[in-house]
């Protein structure tokens, strides 16, 4: 097995890295049968022609080596050459011919029941409470990767060794996503009571529409903990990995983001810059469902600036717009009939249940996290029974791993990117048709 990367074929010294595709192979044909890896093949194997300079010559031959060392190889010769590479679009046609890299096998990120067997294997390194079940971490972490999910485990490690305990629990595991999902708990934000009681208010309003609203992923635990930029966040699971947007579920969806300001204002009267992140997700979603997923009745199926906006596995920084004034203007209108239309019905829910959303803040004032049967017994009786025992912002004995919908903004640090549009999460990013 032989290994080498793209980039080490570079070289300042012209000829130096036609000359090392040609040792490698000559290595390999001496120690036959054998695999030759190329890691990040774009790095070298990038489309002849483009940009200007001797330092393009250079990368030129040592791509034009390697194509004539691939196609000298006879079927009998027991070499296999396997290449890896994020950017495929970027790669020189001459090597995706057939007789060369021919086949192309696309690695995404690993599905719940991928998830569950990565898991596994590194839970093989640690040592798990009997209460652990790893296929609800499993589902409870959509859109994460291997790599992300081994992080998941350290981290809850490292938590179970601060408190001294020798397995590792389903509370750690939770503790520990919501870490590598948002950062670390700060709890030394010294926040007046009145920003308290805002934030409390603001993720009440986001818990009742999402169990209020039938087409929400259900509901798992709503916290006025502060992490990272985030004051607090309502955080929904959905029930399996999320492949398909569905109309009602993005109306909902949208019409929940809502709810947060609406709440806001029913308390104080006023409004913040709470509500920024939301905005920017209602936004985002309502506009994919207008442009990229053909869920308007005005503009039909047709598809807008959405060609440029995405390469692949990365994303292409030119964007261009492809539909006159008018079009622009009535794309404009739909979006914001979509989200003033969510904004009503979240209003008039939110309304006829202000004093549940009352209870609700009043909980979290109070217990700082709730699941999502607190919640649900708050909105059913109005109150919550205290032997329901609410752990305070500890984390759920055996609660499932959740992904994030939706989270209260820090009023002076609006967010820069917002956290509740990953692969795979509750509110769904645009993407290519």
């Amino acid at each position: 097995f032989f290994s080498i990367s793209g980039s080490d074929f570079v070289e300042m010294f012209v000829g130096v890295g036609a000359s090392r595709v040609r040792d490698m192979f000559e290595q390999a044909r001496k120690s036959t049968p054998c695999l030759v890896f190329i890691d990040e093949i774009d790095a070298v194997g990038r489309h002849r022609g483009h940009g200007l300079g001797g330092g393009n010559d250079e990368r030129e031959q040592t791509l034009n080596a390697l194509l004539v060392e691939m196609d000298g190889f006879d079927s009998q010769e027991g070499i296999i050459i396997i290449a890896a590479t994020n950017r495929p679009d970027v790669l020189d046609p001459a090597l995706l011919r057939p007789g060369r890299f021919d086949r192309q096998i696309t690695v995404p990120l690993p599905d719940v029941r991928g998830r569950e067997s990565i898991l596994k294997v590194h839970a093989k390194k640690v040592k798990l409470a009997k209460e652990v079940d790893l296929s609800v971490i499993a589902r409870g972490t959509p859109g994460y990767s291997g790599a992300e999910l081994a992080n998941l485990l350290n981290e809850a490690a490292l938590l179970a060794a601060r408190k001294n305990k020798k397995r590792i629990r389903m509370i750690e595991l939770e503790e520990a996503r919501d870490k590598v999902r948002w950062g670390r708990e700060r709890r030394s934000l010294a926040m007046s009571e009145e920003d308290k009681t805002r934030t409390a208010w603001h993720e009440a309003g986001h818990a009742i529409l999402n169990i209020l609203l039938e087409h929400c992923h259900p509901l798992h635990k709503v916290t006025i903990i502060p992490r990272g930029q985030s004051l607090g966040a309502t955080m929904s699971l959905p029930k399996e990995d999320v492949l398909n947007h569905h109309k009602l579920q993005l109306l909902d969806t949208i019409c929940m983001t809502m709810g947060g300001r609406i709440a806001e204002e029913m308390y104080s009267g006023d409004i913040s810059s709470g509500a920024a992140g939301d905005i920017q997700q209602a936004t985002k979603m309502a506009k994919a469902m207008v442009t990229q997923f053909g869920m308007s009745d005005a503009l039909g199926m047709v598809q807008y600036g959405g060609d440029n906006e995405y390469v692949f596995l990365g994303r292409d920084m030119a964007q261009s717009k492809e539909y006159s004034e008018d079009t622009a203007q009535l794309i404009d209108g739909e979006v914001k009939t979509i989200i003033n239309n969510a904004y009503d019905r979240a209003n008039r829910l939110i309304t006829e249940n202000k004093d549940k959303v009352k209870a609700i803040a009043e909980a979290l004032k109070e217990y700082e996290t709730l699941d999502a049967s607190q919640v649900e017994e708050i909105v059913k009786t109005g109150k919550l029974d205290q032997s329901n025992n609410p752990t305070g912002g500890k984390g759920m004995t055996g609660a499932e791993a959740s992904t994030p919908t939706t989270d209260s903004d820090a009023e002076n640090n609006p967010p820069k990117e917002d956290s509740g549009l990953d692969s795979g999460t509750t509110a769904p990013a645009p993407s290519p048709a």
